[in-house]
């Protein structure tokens, strides 16, 4: 029994601290989004996600990607700034610059979806999935929430139709 009861406790210290799950604040930073478009003709865009560290243990972000209809999460182009990974330490925020393509701007779903992520903590690895806030669209009488990827597919295939747009 009480072999039990300090393995129960063991566990639970070390997913408290985010040694076997990250404890991640995720949010999405849309002010440089801008449209791009390639000399092939690919829509994309890059997504600044901010993460926030709320455990005592660091970890390592190895990977985001997400299975949503019209948007593809294209392996990162040290070229553009892309890291292909980042760590955060205990109590710490960092910036991952993630590009974002848009190949079917009415696809994108209306409902919010989940990106999933990868991560190693000196426990090991391991995949999560997250459903990022909801932007909001704001009016003249009210404030709409939107789901994140329709937002910012919005937002991309708005900007490149656009006649302002360089």
């Amino acid at each position: 029994m009480f072999g039990f009861l300090s393995l129960a406790v063991v566990g639970s210290v070390l997913w408290w601290s985010g040694a076997m799950t990250p404890h991640i604040r995720w949010s999405t930073n849309t002010f440089f989004l801008r449209a791009e478009v390639d000399e092939n003709g690919v829509l994309s865009t890059a997504l600044d996600i901010d993460l926030k560290n709320e455990g005592m243990v660091p970890f390592t972000i190895t990977g985001i990607s997400a299975k949503i209809p019209g948007i593809l999460f294209p392996p990162p182009d040290e070229t553009k700034e892309e890291r292909s990974q980042v760590t955060v330490g205990s109590g710490g925020q960092k910036t991952l610059r993630k590009r974002v393509v848009i190949t079917d701007c009415a696809a994108v779903p209306r409902e919010p979806q989940p990106v999933r992520f990868t991560y190693s903590t000196w426990m090991g690895s391991g995949t999560a999935e997250v459903t990022w806030d909801s932007w909001s669209l704001t009016g003249p009488e009210t404030e709409l929430p939107i789901a994140w990827q329709r937002g910012l597919a919005s937002k991309v295939c708005n900007d490149a139709v656009s006649p302002d747009w360089p």
